[in-house]
């Protein structure tokens, strides 16, 4: 049975690919499944990467980066 993925790690790697993918643009539902965590998991995960000014969320509850938003609001 595979070992459940660190936090740390997982933050890692969410953060990596927003970088890699300029205007990356998720709902909660298609990080959870795109990253495989659970709701509370990734709530927390993308709660963090917010309160860090890392990440947005948009007024349709998307969460995109926060260097890019000047550019979505244009």
């Amino acid at each position: 049975m595979p070992q459940p993925q660190k936090l740390d790690d997982v933050l890692q790697r969410v953060q990596g690919e927003y970088r890699e993918m300029p205007g990356l643009r998720l709902t909660t539902a298609q990080a959870q499944k795109l990253w495989g965590l659970d709701r509370t998991a990734c709530d927390a995960l993308l709660g963090a990467l917010v309160d860090a000014k890392f990440l947005f969320r948009t007024r349709d509850g998307s969460f995109m980066r926060s260097d890019q938003t000047r550019v979505a609001r244009s």
